[in-house]
């Protein structure tokens, strides 16, 4: 016990270890435990949002639900980015190049500024437009417009968050963006209730209250995060000099996150889409298909603890020359995640109503969401070797082959699959969640064939 205790503790005070020499199983516990603590941080932006958002009705929870909807495009781009980063990094920080990994660092901070502004400005113009599309709804756009524009027009801070903490992840210190999300979610969890009901001097803002307090709680992360980086006290040292333009190295980052960002666009406009295909069924419908999705986060993310120390083990190990020791670290990933979430399902499928009951006590939305939440739990073992796959691809530069893969199960199957299934064959909402486990069991098959045949070895980063 003794033993295990001061490997938490040396996880968790962070600093610089070798991750391509010793122990396996130690280097994945030290990688992984303030990663999954990390995404831990970030699925309680979800479930806060929605815990304070659902004392103020249907409107607000479809409100919520569908301009995350609509900014799962940000945070693809956002992990496309972030794929590119830590891929580039890591493999610098293994070939022993700390200032070449400090270099690229900051290149990819200048690329994500660049990539961000794309979104938040057209987002603050026509946020309450693009609500409207999505709804079908005037009154609901009316309703939430200004959450919806907030939302966007704050897509830097959410785009930087990520590329700094991938940046600290590429490194190995994953303990400096565990910090950022504590800090993130800290200020979120203050300043939802207070913006959202009000005190004293400042105004109930109902559900525009939750979009200014999730947008500067991120905005604060992202800050401490350029803070860390710039003070430099573990591989990383950003610079003025490391942010002079570098075309070359531009271009190479802009060729591994532009296929990584529609690599993660795929799964999330497919959500995006199965989203609208369940709003056509009514408001508790799309309300409490919500909160589920926001439940399943909350539980999927920390899993993507797992995956990240997969993809940083790859590019460090192969940077390292030890394409051995890469593969080896992606099966025990796998098998650490899938223990992880096939023991969260069974949580899920029998304490299903309880959580939901936590969040609105309407019977309808209630019926909604255990249904989508004991559904979707039933490919979680699936789910978890296909995120670990798709993550070692990354982690080795290669995001070509996961963005096919994600086309090709998401795109050309479980989007039809949902819609046919939904209205063709009378399944409704039940049609749609089903659509999903399946989609994901032909995601870890098809992953783990190409993987095994090992061309994501040679990838030159």
């Amino acid at each position: 016990m003794s033993k295990l205790l001061r490997a938490i503790a040396e996880s968790l005070r962070g600093g610089h270890h070798d991750y391509t020499t010793g122990s396996l199983t130690r280097a994945i516990f030290l990688l992984s435990l303030p990663m999954v603590l990390e995404m831990a941080m970030e699925s309680l932006f979800v479930v806060v949002d929605i815990f304070w958002v659902a004392h103020l009705g249907e409107n607000a929870i479809s409100t919520v639900g569908l301009t995350e909807a609509m900014f799962s495009i940000v945070f693809a781009a956002a992990m496309g980015l972030s794929a590119a980063a830590t891929a580039t990094v890591a493999r610098r920080i293994g070939e022993k190049n700390p200032s070449a990994a400090s270099h690229a660092g900051a290149q990819s901070i200048l690329l994500g500024i660049a990539v961000s502004l794309c979104f938040a400005v057209p987002g603050a113009i026509w946020g309450g437009e693009l609500l409207a599309w999505m709804s079908g709804s005037a009154s609901l756009a009316a309703y939430g417009g200004s959450f919806t524009k907030i939302m966007l027009a704050g897509t830097p801070g959410v785009v930087l968050l990520f590329l700094n903490n991938a940046i600290f992840r590429g490194a190995g210190n994953a303990t400096i963006a565990m910090h950022a999300l504590w800090l993130a979610n800290a200020c979120n969890m203050i300043l939802d209730p207070l913006f959202i009901f009000g005190w004293g001097p400042v105004p109930a803002m109902g559900v525009t209250g939750a979009a200014i307090a999730t947008t500067t709680g991120r905005s604060i992360g992202a800050l401490y995060g350029f803070w860390r980086l710039y003070e430099g006290r573990g591989e990383l040292k950003l610079r003025g000099e490391h942010f002079h333009w570098d075309g070359p190295l531009m271009r190479q980052l802009a060729g591994i996150a532009a296929p990584a960002g529609f690599q993660y666009l795929v799964p999330t406009a497919s959500w995006l889409g199965l989203m609208r295909i369940v709003a056509v069924f009514g408001g508790a419908a799309t309300a409490g298909y919500t909160i589920a999705i926001r439940i399943i986060v909350f539980v999927l993310l920390p899993a993507w603890g797992l995956s990240n120390a997969a993809a940083t083990l790859v590019g460090q190990n192969l940077g390292a020359k030890q394409p051995e020791r890469a593969e080896k670290s992606v099966i025990a990933c796998g098998l650490y995640n899938m223990a992880f979430l096939v023991t969260v399902s069974l949580g899920l499928i029998f304490f299903a109503e309880p959580l939901v009951r936590l969040f609105t006590q309407e019977d309808a939305v209630v019926r909604v969401a255990v249904e989508c939440l004991r559904i979707l739990s039933y490919g979680y073992g699936f789910y978890a070797w296909g995120m670990v796959l798709i993550q070692a691809f990354n982690g080795a530069g290669d995001t070509r082959i996961p963005t096919l893969v994600n086309f090709g199960c998401y795109w050309l199957f479980q989007l039809p699959l949902a819609y046919a299934w939904a209205n063709w064959w009378g399944g409704g909402p039940s049609g749609v969640f089903w659509a999903v486990p399946m989609a994901e069991l032909l995601l870890a098959l098809v992953a783990y064939v190409l993987f095994r045949r090992g061309g994501w070895k040679l990838t030159v980063v």
